[in-house]
């Protein structure tokens, strides 16, 4: 299964919502890959701890490839090994930005797919994080992917996006991967007190909507997993939002 997380807006928590997810999946004993396809490397730094150039190529090298050969031979990503059991990374680094345009140019927009269908060989989930755009690597990403998951911070500026966003995939959908589904809306830094949050979302289910119906809290326990570079799962299993993420995948694989 692949599963891209994607949001047009910033800061929804795409990269956090991927890492979790992934970290979750990885310890119920599925053999897990996140790959990173943002140059700003997020998920890249929050999985390894590590920074700039100290960031493996991981992506951009498996592209590069790409440019470089006109053959048919097969070309490969390498894999970084988390210090978390089942989950491995493919790294992104600012490299990407650069290499785009040459992409674009060369029309290796399918590329990432044949890519995913020899890694389906060794693992059985596959989350993408993509960059806060429509671009290149995003729509790779949905060319190549099996389902889509929304973060949604319920305000009124993402409401309006999220509607742009599904016709954009649904676009996608019709003219390059008919097995693309958006998996569900994941709703995220949920205020329970909050009387807006709530009634954006009532509208939104009403309205037929397939937002989730697990509400991810707002917590500064985020902002600390971030910090120690450690998915919530392994640094508090305890808490509520580890435990929501906990529900989330399990109401996926439910419907899986």
């Amino acid at each position: 299964m692949r599963r891209v997380v994607f949001n047009q807006k910033g800061g929804v928590g795409k990269s956090s919502i991927a890492c979790n997810l992934a970290a979750v999946s990885a310890a119920e004993g599925y053999r897990t890959l996140l790959i990173d396809l943002d140059a700003q490397a997020n998920s890249s730094h929050y999985l390894t701890g590590l920074t700039g150039e100290d960031i493996p190529t991981g992506i951009a090298d498996f592209f590069k490839q790409t440019l470089a050969s006109a053959s048919t031979r097969r070309n490969r990503a390498d894999i970084y090994e988390t210090p978390f059991d089942n989950l491995h990374l493919i790294t992104a680094t600012a490299e990407l930005a650069e290499l785009q345009p040459k992409l674009e140019a060369k029309h290796k927009i399918n590329k990432l797919r044949k890519l995913l269908e020899e890694l389906d060989e060794d693992y059985e989930r596959i989350y993408l994080d993509t960059p806060p755009a429509m671009n290149f690597y995003t729509v790779s990403a949905l060319i190549a992917a099996d389902r889509v998951l929304i973060p949604f911070d319920c305000d009124s500026f993402s409401r309006q996006a999220l509607y742009g966003l599904l016709r954009e995939i649904e676009e996608i959908r019709e003219d390059h991967n008919p097995a693309l589904r958006v998996e569900g809306i994941v709703v995220n830094q949920f205020q329970a007190r909050a009387a807006l949050p709530q009634r954006l979302l009532d509208e939104l289910i009403a309205e037929g909507l397939p937002v989730l119906p697990v509400y991810l809290s707002a917590s500064v326990k985020m902002r600390e997993s971030h910090e120690a570079c450690t998915p919530l799962i392994h640094l508090d299993p305890g808490h509520k939002l580890s435990r929501q993420f906990v529900e989330l995948h399990q109401v996926l694989e439910a419907g899986a």
